[in-house]
């Protein structure tokens, strides 16, 4: 290993992890947990072509999420690209972090793709942290076709690590950043730095 090269976060909570602890202020399960940024690909209204995936606090640290494939999604005629399926995955994982009420970014995000996905298909997604150790948060999800109950068609696991916003002032673009911190709407100015942006 080169003095450049990390090592790979692993997917396994090592010993020591403990369980999940839904924050007492989380959202109600049921609850849409909306986006969290209006420019964010994956749960903005404010992307033309993103996902505009909708998630819903579940019990314990779980969500439910959908999304619609739409044309602007393909990768091959009529089908659903990869990259926007681990999108869909990812941003799914992301919306646990409103459960725990902390900040995280992905650290490593890992995706089995099982059978393909039809434009016009609204993939179900369901997630849930299985452990935190110290700043680590894991996490798994399913995706399946049609239905919650339909034939399973990706799934994921993640590692997400807890940072704090100087995370997204020290690394983004300083013209977003300026714009989210200057909103007016005290809500959507917290909110854009909450989770996996």
């Amino acid at each position: 290993m080169s003095g450049t090269d990390e090592p790979r976060t692993r997917l396994t909570p090592p010993e020591g992890a403990v369980a999940p602890v839904r924050h007492p202020d989380a959202p109600a399960p049921g609850e849409l947990l909306g986006a969290h940024y209006d420019r964010c690909f994956g749960c903005g209204e404010g992307q033309q072509h993103g996902l505009h995936l909708e998630a819903r606090a579940g019990d314990g640290v779980s969500v439910r999420a959908e999304f619609t494939v739409k044309e602007a999604h393909q990768g091959a005629p009529g089908l659903a690209h990869g990259g926007v399926l681990a999108t869909a995955l990812d941003e799914t994982l992301g919306s646990l972090n409103w459960l725990l009420r902390v900040i995280a970014v992905t650290g490593r995000l890992e995706s089995d793709f099982l059978r393909p996905v039809p434009l016009g298909t609204v993939l179900h997604l369901d997630a849930h942290v299985t452990a935190v150790h110290g700043r680590k948060i894991y996490s798994t999800a399913v995706g399946r076709i049609g239905a919650p109950d339909g034939p399973v068609a990706v799934r994921a696991d993640a590692v997400f690590i807890e940072v704090k916003v100087d995370h997204f002032i020290d690394n983004g673009r300083s013209e977003e950043i300026r714009a989210a911190m200057e909103d007016p709407d005290q809500t959507r100015r917290a909110r854009a730095f909450e989770v996996n942006p």
